[in-house]
């Protein structure tokens, strides 16, 4: 991939070129930082965009610093909410929290409404709802609040490095 002029942020941007994938990187001159707002400005349904959302477990056996927390990212689909005490289950964990705006930044390099999910500063623990799986295409954040890219939910995943797990709220 030509990385050269690419609207995606220059570090996703070499992600990319890394992993060797060609995607199309569409930029908006609205902020797509919210799914309703991307979905809007791709003319795709809010289910179809991946949210990747920055937690903090603690008490995480075999994290560097238990009280402190570890960052773990959670890619679910843009209609739906992440549980977070099935979150906390599957890492075992005594608690979990959003994280942020700042370690956000620390941990992926990107600000908050345009974190892909992958090809983040730091090795982050990740997970993905099941749901992405049931979409032919997502489209995710290119490292800004302007662009997105469309990949199919299994490369998302597998390129994220992710576990596969069940944590999206159910409704009552």
């Amino acid at each position: 991939m030509n990385t050269a002029g690419s609207p995606a942020h220059p570090r996703f941007a070499e992600a990319l070129r890394t992993l060797g994938l060609d995607v199309e990187v569409r930029r908006f001159p609205d902020a797509t930082r919210t799914a309703a707002q991307a979905a809007d400005a791709i003319g795709c349904d809010v289910a179809e965009i991946v949210k990747s959302l920055v937690f903090v477990a603690q008490g995480v056996q075999g994290a560097e610093d238990p009280q402190e927390g570890e960052p773990v990212l959670v890619l679910m689909d843009g209609s739906s909410r992440v549980d977070v005490e099935l979150v906390r289950r599957e890492l075992g964990a005594t608690a979990v929290r959003r994280a942020d705006a700042d370690l956000v930044r620390e941990t992926t390099g990107y600000a908050i409404g345009g974190v892909p999910p992958f090809g983040h500063r730091t090795a982050t623990r990740v997970l993905a709802d099941r749901g992405l799986l049931d979409h032919a295409v997502m489209w995710a954040a290119a490292g800004t609040p302007h662009t997105v890219f469309p990949l199919d939910p299994a490369s998302v995943i597998a390129h994220a490095g992710a576990k596969l797990v069940d944590v999206r709220e159910r409704p009552a």
